[in-house]
């Protein structure tokens, strides 16, 4: 720490009480200060010599015969006053980055000029804020600390501006250029332990980080961190990601667990306007912040219960890096009163607001040249993202799928958000949608049908496949739809290509009833879907699905192994075995449509599409089309 000493003479300053304060001296003071509670008898001729004010006050005072003059409110109170006072009459001080701009303050109070006398102290406090304080980085963040307590002298005297300029300055420079001390709390390299199996033994320089400021910046009071932030980011030379970490780093410092994504019962209004100042102070770049930290403000940002501001401005900036989230950082309580585990409904409004800013990305994209799309790559609606989210909100819906008091409204709500985004497989949709029948096995057919919907059995891999024939919660359709495409899979593996030959009855249930038809098999409609299979079927269901992959995978096997001569021959046995796992699968699936015809379970929407506009198209059904539905 820089300090700087005035005077020469032992300091005789004397104190009798708590109140009083005198110099020991032959002399009888002939003048009483009174600042505050604390009266100084002092000496006229030593004081009145450097402070124009004191001139005045005591030629008041002789007019009315009195010897006492008051000062109560002289800026840094008894204590500058005494740094003052002793200034007059040539006695030691010590001035530091702790008591310099009281005494600063003081003296300005006090009328202590050059034009009163040459080497007064405010010109002497001048030279030593900036040749050392100033100079120093710790140095002027103890300065500025002090400056509150001192307002409003300390704006109107600009030291309050210069202390911002100086830490802002500090903070912005080239970190080659660092040659001060700072607190910097990070793990250590291993050539710096000594563990560097490659280290030659010689001590390189250590490498400045970008952000060696921003933990010494944490000891700063909220109003002043808010101005030094302001400052350094209007000079513009620090990188908004280095402002977001200091940001970072302060909210982990004043919101104690913070980090632990819980507030500590505390000053709630000193704590929410710590947050809504940490809010006000994000850089607007997008990337400034990470995606975990912006999740972890708006969950203390609903805590706290903070304005809505706040709150809707962390969700637009969230709904811009939502793939960067994890399920765990979702997977929030709900507010009190709610009779839900999860707070569904924030999730809910990020995921929308995600689809949003994509779609404007989108829009923008397209009015923008080429070169403009290169500057600019965020801007341009990137299909990666839309996969990393259609995976988070599965994931996110498994979980809170195990919630009993979940309505099926918060988890189609959900699953149509992110209905049209690409998805490279369909296994987390299934597992969040079976675990959804699982926890509410008392939801009606027509809402088994509408969470279904959003599944592309397509898109199932070979386990889920497996799982999915033998799940007992899932409509008769579905399991049809599972099959039907285990078989087209297995007709394309073994060289088949054309659509098995289903009975007409099993082939109205397959999406889309026939090539022909105009309806959609991504996404299917509420019509699509009927009742849920019964342990039997799935039984036999399961029992067709093993057949056929032992006789596909037998065929294919043979016809690997086979030579140019004996082609012919197993070829007709590849088709001989087709043959007879589809005339297997004939009698399995007419036996359950039988059994669903009696009971009555079998509705309308089941036969919508025409049996005989089935056989026409998969008549005219070409190779190269059949092909497509398998591999897709």
């Amino acid at each position: 720490m820089k300090f700087m000493k005035l005077g020469s003479k032992p300091d005789c300053f004397q104190t009798d009480g708590d109140n009083v304060r005198y110099v020991a001296t032959e002399l009888a003071s002939d003048i009483v200060v009174n600042v505050g509670d604390v009266k100084f008898y002092l000496h006229k001729f030593p004081l009145l010599s450097k402070s124009a004010r004191l001139q005045k006050l005591v030629a008041n005072t002789n007019e009315e015969n009195n010897d006492e003059v008051h000062t109560h409110d002289i800026p840094g109170g008894p204590v500058a006053f005494e740094i003052c006072a002793k200034f007059c009459y040539g006695m030691t001080v010590t001035l530091n980055a702790y008591n310099v701009i009281a005494a600063r303050c003081a003296a300005e109070y006090l009328e202590m000029y050059e034009s009163v006398e040459k080497g007064n102290l405010i010109y002497k406090i001048e030279v030593f804020l900036n040749s050392s304080i100033f100079r120093s980085w710790k140095d002027s963040i103890i300065v500025l600390q002090t400056t509150k307590s001192l307002l409003p002298w300390s704006e109107e005297l600009k030291v309050m501006s210069h202390c911002l300029d100086s830490i802002a300055t500090k903070a912005s420079i080239d970190t080659s250029k660092v040659e001060w001390s700072y607190t910097y709390n990070r793990k250590k390299l291993p050539s710096e332990n000594g563990n560097d199996p490659h280290w030659n033994g010689v001590r390189k320089q250590q490498i400045v980080p970008n952000d060696w400021w921003v933990e010494d910046l944490c000891e700063l009071p909220l109003d002043l961190y808010k101005r030094v932030i302001s400052t350094i980011a209007t000079n513009g030379n620090v990188s908004s990601a280095v402002i977001g970490e200091a940001l970072s780093a302060y909210a982990c410092r004043r919101l104690p667990s913070f980090n632990k994504g819980v507030i500590q019962d505390g000053d709630i209004m000193k704590h929410r306007l710590v947050l809504e100042t940490i809010v006000r102070l994000l850089p607007a770049d997008i990337g400034s912040v990470s995606c975990n930290f912006l999740l972890k403000l708006l969950k203390a940002a609903i805590l706290l219960e903070c304005e809505v501001f706040e709150r809707s401005e962390l969700i637009r900036r969230i709904g811009q890096c939502l793939e960067e989230a994890t399920v765990a950082d979702l997977l929030n309580c709900a507010p009190v009163g709610e009779t839900t585990m999860y707070d569904v409904d924030t999730v809910q409004s990020l995921v929308e607001e995600f689809v949003a800013h994509e779609q404007q990305s989108q829009s923008e994209s397209l009015l923008e040249d080429e070169l403009q799309e290169i500057k600019s790559p965020r801007m341009v609606s990137d299909s990666s993202n839309k996969v990393k989210v259609a995976k988070l909100v599965d994931s996110y819906l498994a979980e809170i799928a195990r919630d009993p008091n979940l309505p099926i409204s918060n988890f189609v709500r959900l699953a149509e958000l992110v209905s049209s985004f690409p998805r490279p497989s369909h296994d987390g949709l299934y597992r969040a949608i079976d675990m959804y029948l699982k926890e509410h096995p008392g939801i009606s057919k027509s809402e088994r049908k509408r969470i279904c919907r959003f599944m592309d059995c397509r898109k199932l891999s070979a386990e889920a496949c497996m799982h999915a024939v033998q799940n007992e919660r899932l409509p008769l359709r579905v399991v049809v739809q599972v099959l039907f495409f285990e078989q087209l899979r297995a007709t394309a593996s073994s060289g088949g290509s054309s659509t098995p030959d289903l009975p007409l009855s099993i082939r109205a249930l397959h999406p889309g009833g026939s090539h022909g038809s105009s309806r959609s098999t991504t996404t299917n409609t509420e019509e699509d879907w009927d009742t849920v299979a019964t342990a039997e079927d799935i039984k036999a269901l399961k029992g067709e699905l093993s057949a056929l992959k032992l006789s596909g995978g037998c065929s294919l096997g043979s016809s690997g192994k086979t030579s140019n001569d004996g082609g012919k021959g197993n070829i007709d046995k590849v088709a001989a075995n087709k043959m007879k796992g589809f005339l297997m699968s004939k009698k399995i699936f007419s036996k359950i449509w039988s059994s669903r015809e009696r009971n009555g379970e079998i509705t309308s929407s089941d036969t919508s599409e025409s049996p005989a506009s089935t056989v026409v198209e998969e008549t005219k059904s070409t190779p190269s089309r059949s092909r497509r539905h398998s591999v897709s």
